[in-house]
């Protein structure tokens, strides 16, 4: 029997099986394992549209707002999402090797200092409300909140390649 997506209702747990893996028990008491919950829109909303995706790339359950479901299930939920939207926040621009690509750029984060090479300047993306995605050439995605915030020098850094 194929199971549809289901709306988001509280008549479902989620718990870890032995290998760490994520575990939906649906309204129908049907177990559905290695489950991934996947934000709708992770920088903008992440707050509100979540989906549990199935193994088989299929949704099993949506879920209009994270926040209304009980604390150990948001807590579950969480854990997950932060391994899975790690995008460290660019706080301090040191240097680039060059104003042409590919550029290594040495960089703060929120997470630490770090190096990266950004391979071109479309890897550089403007998102709502004045924030970039820059992302590395190894695929890591670097925020910038907001970028007037930056000190002046990783301003003018940056608009070298906006």
């Amino acid at each position: 029997m194929n199971m549809t997506t289901q709306t988001m209702t509280t008549n479902f747990q989620l718990e870890r099986d032995a290998f760490g893996r994520l575990v939906l028990i649906d309204a129908r008491g049907q177990r559905h394992e290695g489950v991934v919950p996947v934000r709708a829109f992770p920088l903008s909303a992440p707050g509100e549209g979540l989906s549990l995706v199935g193994a088989d790339g299929r949704e099993r359950l949506w879920i209009d707002r994270a926040d209304a479901l009980p604390a150990a299930t948001q807590e579950i939920l969480a854990a997950d999402l932060s391994a899975r939207d790690f995008a460290p926040e660019l706080l301090k621009l040191h240097s680039v090797s060059s104003f042409g690509v590919p550029s290594t750029w040495t960089i703060s984060t929120d997470r630490g200092d770090t190096t990266f090479v950004l391979k071109a300047e479309e890897d550089i993306r403007r998102l709502e409300g004045g924030s970039l995605l820059i992302a590395s050439s190894h695929g890591l995605q670097f925020r910038v909140a907001d970028p007037k915030a930056l000190d002046r020098p990783s301003r003018r850094l940056l608009e070298r390649f906006l």
